[in-house]
This record gives structure tokens, C-alpha cells and sequence, in this order.
């Protein structure tokens, strides 16, 4: 699963207009979030629609939404199905306000990888399995080292991908696979 020309090959590539230019070269944090639309369901095209500015959000449980530009480089479905937004050299409008390190703006130097779920439901398996390969490879083309939860960027305002998700199951799976 190599990067080739800041995109994953194996990834359906639907390309998202909420993205610009990274202020700099640096690519050194990987942020996770977790994502449901409508809230706690999965499988439809909401995610794909808020991600490319084409969701009806005249339905009350989008009302919310109405205006929102945002997008991740990456989403990752129950399924394992993985789809790319925004090449990896470009900035992704996934952190929003955030702050890591002491550094703020973690978009301009972080790739954002959602997980189809909620901050309560089990992620699943082929989920891991994606996430695994995905982060191992990004780590290996950008010299990335740092992998964090929206949570840990955002905290008090952002809470996914919540405790449903596994951090010793990803960082078991990536020590033994880099």
C-alpha cells in the first residue's frame, strides 16, 4: 500500500474542494477522528456529501451542517472500503481549532484520517486492519511519528474518536508491522 504522488492508489479517489495549500512541507502528525451521518448510522453517502459540499442539509438532523466546509484526507468505512479527499500534500480541513505540541493550525501539518462510527460502538476489525497499513505507510513516506484522536487536539471541544476506540490495538498492530 505505498504513497505514490501523495495519494493511496488502492483508494477510491473522490476529491474534495475543501482544501488549499499546506503553509509549509511538514507532514509530521496523523489525527483520527470518527464520523456518522445521520448521527449513529453507517453505510450511506452522507459522509462522501459533507465531505464534498453536496449534502441536502435542508433534512432537520443536517440542519447543523448548513454551511460547513470540511474535508479529511482520508475515510475509512465499517467495511474497511477506503476512500481519499485531498492528496496528502495538501492542507485538509479536518482539525479545525486545534492545537498540539503548543503548535496551532494542526491542519497545516497533519493528514485526517476519519473512521466511519461513533465515539461509542466498537470500531471494526477491517477498520484496524486499513488503519494499520494506512498509518504504517504514511509514517514510511513522511516521516511521521506522532498519532493522535481529534480529542487529543481539540479537547473540551472534540471528542471522537471517543472511547470506542482501541489505541492499543493500533499501536500493537503498527509495532509489530514497522
Amino acid at each position: 500500500m505505498p504513497v505514490i504522488a501523495d495519494r493511496l492508489p488502492q483508494a477510491t479517489q473522490i476529491n474534495s474542494p475543501n482544501q488549499d495549500d499546506r503553509p509549509g512541507n511538514e507532514m509530521s502528525l496523523i489525527v483520527i477522528h470518527g464520523i456518522s451521518l445521520p448521527r449513529g448510522q453507517f453505510g450511506g453517502n452522507e459522509i462522501v456529501s459533507l465531505l464534498t459540499n453536496t449534502l441536502d442539509t435542508s433534512a432537520p438532523e443536517f440542519g447543523g451542517l448548513n454551511g460547513l466546509r470540511v474535508s479529511s484526507h482520508l475515510l475509512i468505512r465499517r467495511d474497511g472500503e477506503l476512500l481519499q479527499f485531498v492528496s496528502f500534500n495538501k492542507r485538509a480541513w479536518h482539525a479545525g481549532q486545534s492545537s498540539f505540541h503548543g503548535r496551532e493550525n494542526c491542519n497545516d501539518f497533519s493528514i485526517g484520517i476519519e473512521l466511519e462510527g461513533t465515539d461509542q460502538r466498537a470500531y471494526e476489525i477491517e477498520q484496524y486492519n486499513v488503519l494499520k497499513n494506512v498509518c504504517a505507510e504514511l509514517m514510511i513516506a513522511y516521516g511521521i511519528t506522532e498519532i493522535k484522536g481529534h480529542n487529543h487536539i481539540a479537547p473540551g471541544r472534540k471528542t471522537d474518536p471517543g472511547p470506542a476506540f482501541d489505541w492499543m490495538k493500533l499501536k500493537r498492530s503498527l509495532a509489530a508491522t514497522l
